[in-house]
């Protein structure tokens, strides 16, 4: 790290060195609203340097048994969850979370996404059956694709960027990843932990800055025949573009616009704070947070009343503050995006029960120029309203009632997005029922967020393309060969 007036500045990590960049780009601390890092403003020279330390680390890492790569993930694990503390302090001062979300979600699960990596690729079997009448036995082997383009957003920066690389490199890719380039710090100290853990120079490659520079240079690439994205559907479009005349294999993990469908003999002890953490955690910049409530009209009034006054306990304050449950939204850009969608809801007649415009919200003089909001609820509000139809991706989420099963089912699959769903009820038959019918990639059940990394993650229609997880990574990253031997 170099200083210059007084700013952190970042470097790109590249055959296992801190290189310089020619240009930098400002990163600000969502807090204060100020300048507090330098990001490198990297392009296609760049690039090509990734992709030649990538292409010559290649062979003798795609050789390493799973074994000795499992090895290495482990200590890299460890490494990171001895630097927890540090880790998680940077995370929110980078992002705008609490300090106690980055410490007890964030990092934690980073640790947990390498170790789970580490371990899993012990695990996989390949396929191998006997045709007697020709007197063959057909089996399958899996090899490495080669070099894996990464690309991670910065709603999660840390965890989403180990959810990608711990599955590439464990199955014995090199990568050349691209971080946000409003969330790059916590990628930039990781590197600093890979030589310790053992990871040879060119496996991991990270290269800081923007979309339209480094993202597409990355996409673009020949030699590059693999992209993970974790982003918007935009980008996506435009990843595919770049991508098809190369047939690249791609994983897409895009939006949502996730309902909660709350039925009448929900426990609504359970359902409203839960409901509540799932709208407005991590300020709403998570893409599996719920943006819009259905509630069977019979208890519509009863939910309303708790739901908004568990809201409206959810402080909002500086990221360091242990009591706050939510801190700063990402970027003052954002912020005003969010802020248009309910001043929007309220030109069409939309009832703001809590939130921005009808609380107030106090913080301390130096974080005057943040990006706080407060959790804000939208009712009275129509289902062909975009702030029912778009992916907002703050602390904002509509509710309004319903009444019947097969209502809340079509209503709930309307939209153009299928990531996740939580269905609140205690009749079995019901939400097994409503869990198949909704289009849905996850579908939670009188819970939020319980993950099993062993299962598939991923969202159908403009959610996404592919699947992640144990096997679905493990599959993803890795080409299939089918070989018969005659005997």
């Amino acid at each position: 790290m170099a200083g210059t007036n007084a700013l952190m500045t970042l470097e790109n990590f590249i055959n296992g060195k801190f290189v310089p960049c020619n240009s930098y780009i400002d990163s600000y601390d969502p807090s204060t609203g100020e300048v507090y890092c330098r990001v490198p403003n990297s392009g296609k020279e760049e690039i090509e340097a990734a992709v030649e330390a990538a292409r010559a680390a290649f062979p003798g890492w795609s050789a390493r048994s799973p074994q000795e790569r499992s090895k290495v993930l482990y200590r890299l694990a460890d490494l990171l969850e001895q630097s927890l503390e540090e880790l998680a302090q940077a995370e929110s001062r980078d992002q705008g979370k609490t300090v106690t979300l980055a410490r007890s979600m964030d990092i934690p699960r980073a640790v947990q996404n390498v170790r789970f990596f580490a371990s899993s690729v012990l695990h996989h079997t390949s396929e191998c059956t006997q045709a007697d009448p020709a007197g063959c036995v057909h089996y399958t082997v899996r090899a490495p694709v080669g070099i894996a383009g990464l690309i991670s957003p910065w709603n999660l920066p840390l965890y989403l960027l180990t959810w990608k690389v711990a599955p590439a490199i464990a199955a014995g890719n090199t990568v050349i990843a691209k971080p946000s380039e409003l969330t790059s710090v916590t990628a930039w100290m990781m590197c600093k932990l890979l030589e310790k853990a053992g990871v040879p120079p060119g496996v991991v490659n990270i290269v800081f800055g923007t979309g339209p520079r480094v993202g597409e240079a990355l996409v673009a690439h020949p030699e590059v025949p693999l992209i993970s994205f974790t982003g918007s559907q935009p980008t996506a479009e435009r990843i595919i573009h770049l991508s098809a005349p190369h047939c690249k294999k791609l994983s897409l993990e895009l939006g949502g616009k996730n309902p909660a469908i709350i039925f009448e003999d929900a426990n609504l002890e359970e359902c409203i704070p839960t409901t509540v953490k799932s709208s407005f955690a991590n300020q709403g910049e998570i893409c599996l947070c719920t943006s819009r409530i259905f509630v069977q009209r019979s208890i519509y009034e009863e939910f309303l009343e708790k739901f908004v006054e568990a809201t409206r306990r959810w402080k909002v304050g500086i990221p360091s503050d242990p009591l706050a449950s939510m801190g700063a939204l990402i970027s003052k850009a954002h912020l005003e995006k969010v802020r248009s969608y309910i001043k929007k809801a309220r030109s069409e007649g939309a009832q703001i029960l809590c939130g921005e415009g009808v609380d107030t919200l106090s913080l301390p003089a130096k974080n005057q120029g943040g990006y706080f909001m407060l959790p804000t609820v939208i009712t009275h509000i129509k289902d062909e309203s975009c702030c029912m139809k778009e992916e907002i991706f703050g602390p904002v989420t509509c509710v309004v009632p319903f009444d019947s099963e097969e209502e809340v089912i079509q209503r709930a699959n309307s939209v153009k997005y299928g990531l996740a769903a939580t269905v609140w009820s205690c009749n079995v038959g019901r939400v097994h029922r409503v869990a198949k019918k909704l289009q849905s990639g996850l579908v939670w059940t009188n819970c939020w967020l319980i993950r099993e990394l062993n299962l598939p993650f991923g969202g159908m229609k403009s959610s996404g393309v592919g699947r992640e997880g144990g096997k679905d990574s493990y599959e993803f990253f890795t080409e299939v060969k089918t070989i018969t031997i005659k005997h």
